[in-house]
């Protein structure tokens, strides 16, 4: 990442937004925690791009062009997904009660639900 940025302190700058965006995109979901699992925070999400628009705000005219294109890219992919969270987060919950179900089923499939795939009348 160093050889794009034309400083180390550009570089430590984007270390930072990097972190933030990650952050955002771990509490919207679209990355798993070191265990795994999808969350979803939403306010902590809000948070990380309150930061990053501060941030933004805060170094207007300290930024070279390609540093304000980077930040600003950073923000609005991460605005674009927020406001696509709550219908992946949907999908989510729906997907893992699904794969619930066919636990269930397999665990104990006397108890669990089932479909009805032949009728033994015929």
């Amino acid at each position: 990442m160093s050889e794009f940025f034309e400083t180390e302190e550009s570089s430590h700058l984007f270390q930072l937004i990097f972190m933030l965006q990650r952050s955002a995109m771990m509490h919207m979901g679209m990355l798993p925690d070191s265990e795994g699992r999808a969350h979803f925070n939403l306010g902590e999400t809000r948070a990380a791009i309150d930061t990053l628009r501060m941030l933004q705000n805060r170094t207007k005219g300290n930024l070279d062009e390609k540093e304000g294109a980077m930040l600003s890219g950073v923000i609005s992919e991460l605005q674009l997904q927020f406001v696509k969270a709550p219908a992946r987060q949907k999908e989510l919950d729906e997907a893992t009660a699904r794969q619930e179900t066919i636990r269930e089923t397999f665990s104990n499939p006397r108890e669990g639900p089932s479909e009805v795939i032949s009728d033994d009348e015929e």
